[in-house]
């Protein structure tokens, strides 16, 4: 008798094809988001091969369940709500469906999400770290695909939807400059995490002060526990305390700059005739404030866009190469500047 032949399997086709085995599967279950060149390479060898794949592993559809899941540090801030709500309208459109995860910037909670703890059902994690170091994110914990929003950890070697938080520093700082602003604070610094978003808009900071030739005091560079309003109140009653003749302010996001204002106001300081404010992000509730609050503007469609398309690409070709963009912010002018 002659040996009988073992039957072509996936494995020998993603060898042969240089992919991986997710994607093979992928263009035999007519996923329908694979690239057409990939989708007729890994064909030719399909057929070149013989592979016949089994009716019953193409009804069980990769075992996949058409949940994604966000992790971001707080749900409640609105940045983060606005970014959900967006994401959650956008997958729904491709039949998905979103499961939020609130890691609170913890790094023993942001490494569980990551090992694929406790969203390990979903297909896909959509991830805004504050904690983990870079060559942790860049560690491959799981067969899941990840794609990292924010600055943190841009050192990694994963799909990333980046924001330029110095840009948006050196933009918020001269514009304050430009107005005739001289001395110019800066509340939202936090010890605890080096690498944040707003070391890097500090940066852009003292880049924009020295531009218009402007002193960097340290003195009006102020910590925060947190990006919250009562901080945001309470940085600026220590600022005004020990520096009274302060013309601007910068905060890392309006949801600080909304409590700088309260605390303003009830300093009977004038905005913006005595003092300037600007905040970032661009919440809803930055245009009602009273006066409305000049902001950066971070367009989180863009974001929530392009990760969603990360996403959806990466479960259809595996063997991608890490992918990185940038996210559009602009300037938005108001009555506290």
């Amino acid at each position: 008798m002659g040996t009988q032949r073992r039957p072509v399997t996936m494995r020998d086709v993603a060898v042969a094809a240089g992919v991986s085995p997710k994607t093979v599967s992928n263009v035999v279950n007519d996923y329908v988001h694979v690239r057409p060149e990939t989708r007729t390479h890994v064909q030719r060898y399909v057929e070149e091969l013989g592979y016949r794949p089994q009716a019953v592993g193409r009804q069980l559809r990769r075992g996949r369940t058409g949940a994604i899941a966000l992790a971001v540090p707080h749900v409640d801030m609105p940045y983060f709500a606005d970014l959900a709500a967006l994401l959650v309208s956008a997958a729904r459109e491709h039949g998905l469906t979103v499961v939020v995860e609130q890691t609170d910037g913890n790094i023993e909670r942001e490494r569980q999400v990551a090992a694929g703890s406790p969203v390990r059902f979903a297909d896909a994690l959509i991830f805004s770290p504050l904690s983990m170091p870079p060559p942790e994110l860049a560690a491959p914990r799981h067969d899941t695909p990840m794609v990292l929003l924010g600055e943190h950890g841009a050192a990694a070697q994963a799909d990333r939807v980046d924001i330029d938080s110095t840009a948006i520093g050196r933009s918020a700082t001269s514009h304050l400059a430009v107005s005739g602003r001289r001395r110019i604070a800066v509340i939202g610094h936090q010890q605890d995490r080096a690498k944040s978003a707003m070391e890097q808009r500090i940066l852009g900071y003292t880049q924009a002060l020295r531009a218009a030739d402007l002193p960097v005091e340290h003195s009006l560079i102020r910590t925060v526990p947190a990006w919250d309003r009562q901080d945001g109140s309470d940085a600026v009653d220590a600022l005004l305390a020990e520096h009274p003749d302060v013309d601007a302010v910068f905060a890392a996001n309006d949801v600080l700059a909304i409590g700088a204002l309260s605390a303003l106001h009830r300093h009977g300081r004038r905005v913006p005739d005595d003092v300037a404010l600007v905040g970032v992000d661009d919440v809803p509730e930055s245009r009602f404030t009273t006066p409305a609050l000049t902001t950066v503007a971070i367009d989180r469609a863009f974001v929530v866009e392009s990760a969603l398309e990360m996403v959806i690409s990466r479960l259809a070709e595996p063997d991608l190469p890490p992918r990185s963009v940038t996210t559009p912010h602009r300037l938005v002018v108001r009555a506290s500047t």
